[in-house]
């Protein structure tokens, strides 16, 4: 008798067995197996366990088996409950089972394809269990690394994130999340790949997938994910998207003259960017921008860059337009929204000339500079609102002038951009003068600069206050109506600002 059988406590183990090749197993998980007294292991109605045949040239004579067979998969059920009742009730009375070997002192392997904390069916009896009896977890080769090694291809190089997404989510969660990857796995297909299928096309990466199906095991199958019959993906099948970087990595293939996609990249840094935007910038094979805001966008191989300055947009676009005439998928890229005084106006006025009319042009917002400093703020954009620029080098002062008295009169919030530079120093002081003569000096103004950038400030003043010396080309100023409220809060009695919903009747 061991000495955990006389002390009535048995020992717990969840242990790893790699993707489906039995020499795959470790020599850690080998020795485990062939030393339990008791070897527990998941199968469907049918009785067949790939983990127990997995594991079985590592049994030892006279070994307990304990089946712990589901009673359902994926199938309806008249449990009240419903499925989830029906697999915790099933999960509670597996532990149970265990429980009586373990308050026996006998040894109990859990065998867990791939990884045994890798969407793997042990982690309900560890949850169950791990509390009450010394346990411990062997991993294993997940089915990920079995799947990139029988691809031969690498699933992450340098600084490359890679994903693991289950194929269960939504489509449209699935597209979202393909669209932002770098590389990324798919688990569990089956009767999920149409859906998981779609959504790589609808993320413009389909022709980067690869297929890999019981990798390691019997009856392997690999190829482009493309080409795969729906009716024949079994559940042990994952989708693959490789790493991007040298290995024979596929080139961007586009039918047609190309196409031009202008994005926005959100007011500052890779927090605002949208998961579609991420996606756009991963699969050109250009990108064309300011050079300030190109350098915010990470160095892709094979990627060309082509930066410039800030005040050459018709010049920019019309580069971009000529490349995606040679075929190649061109970046534009702007900051913030790109509809919003930035790329999208400078492309599609080009592109409406007679000989780029056939080039696609394809608009993805980004978060506004106004929306990202008022929610800094609090709510000062809550009601009405309009949005004018303070430059006069694209428009006379005198338009300006105008829309700022009929926006002010009308009683709206403003959001005023590109309110000064170095060359522009009179438009910040002008403005507080004309607004003065229509809305309450008292009235907030949120002075914001920098917004999701490393010198970020967000305060609020009051119109007679505002400093037009403090104001420069990173800042945007919200000013408020006459509805508007600044209250402070907290123990650090900071002000929130708010545009209440309801306007006073007349």
């Amino acid at each position: 008798m061991t000495e955990q059988q006389e002390s009535g406590t048995g020992r717990l183990y969840g242990v790893g067995l790699g993707p489906g090749d039995p020499e795959l197993v470790t020599v850690k998980s080998a020795r485990l197996i062939g030393e339990a007294d008791v070897v527990a292991y998941h199968s469907a109605r049918h009785g067949r366990s790939i983990a127990r045949s997995i594991a079985a040239p590592y049994f030892k004579d006279g070994v307990v088996e304990e089946k712990l067979v589901y009673p359902i998969t994926v199938e309806t059920t008249d449990h009240p409950g419903g499925y989830r009742g029906a697999l915790d009730d099933f999960y509670e009375e597996a532990a149970a089972r265990l429980a009586a070997h373990l308050d026996a002192g006998l040894t109990v392997v859990v065998l867990a394809e791939g990884d045994p904390f890798f969407y793997g069916s042990y982690q309900h009896m560890h949850k169950r269990l791990a509390h009450r009896y010394p346990t411990e977890v062997v991993p294993g080769v997940t089915s990920v690394s079995a799947a990139a090694a029988r691809l031969g291809r690498p699933l992450c190089e340098a600084e490359e994130t890679l994903t693991i997404i289950p194929g269960t989510l939504p489509e449209e969660e699935l597209t979202a999340r393909l669209a932002a990857a770098d590389s990324a796995v798919v688990m569990k297909l089956g009767r999920t790949f149409p859906a998981v299928r779609s959504a790589f096309e609808r993320s413009g990466r389909l022709a980067e997938a690869s297929y890999v199906e019981r990798a390691t095991m019997a009856g392997e199958r690999t190829g482009a994910l493309a080409d795969i019959d729906p009716e024949s993906v079994p559940y042990f099948a994952v989708a693959v998207l490789p790493s991007r970087l040298g290995s024979g990595a596929p080139e961007p293939v586009y039918d047609g003259p190309g196409e031009v996609v202008v994005v926005g990249t959100g007011p500052a840094g890779p927090l605002w960017l949208t998961a579609e935007v991420r996606g756009q910038l991963a699969t050109a094979t250009d990108l064309v921008g300011y050079t300030t805001y190109l350098d915010r966008v990470p160095v892709r191989a094979g990627q060309v860059r082509h930066g410039s300055d800030n005040k050459v947009e018709s010049e920019r676009a019309e580069f971009a337009l000529d490349l995606a005439s040679r075929g190649r998928k061109v970046v534009v890229v702007s900051s913030g929204d790109p509809g919003v005084f930035a790329m999208a106006t400078a492309v599609l006025e080009v592109a409406c000339e007679e000989r780029y009319r056939e080039i696609p042009v394809r608009i993805c917002p980004g978060m506004t500079a106004a929306h990202a400093a008022a929610s800094r703020a609090g709510a000062p954009l809550g009601h009405d609102y309009a949005v004018v620029s303070l430059s006069d080098r694209l428009k006379p002062w005198s338009v300006v002038a105008e829309r700022l008295r009929a926006a002010a009169a009308a009683d709206l919030v403003l959001a005023l951009y590109n309110p000064g530079s170095k060359s522009r120093t009179t438009q910040v002081g002008s403005a507080k003068e004309l607004l003065l003569g229509i809305r309450a000096a008292d009235t907030p103004v949120v002075v914001a600069r920098d917004v999701g950038g490393p010198t970020e400030r967000v305060r609020t003043v009051r119109l007679g206050e505002l400093d037009p010396a403090e104001v420069d080309m990173r800042t945007i100023l919200l000013i408020g109506s006459s509805q508007t409220q600044a209250v402070a809060r907290g123990a650090d009695g900071a002000e929130v600002v708010w545009t209440p919903r309801r306007y006073p009747e007349d």
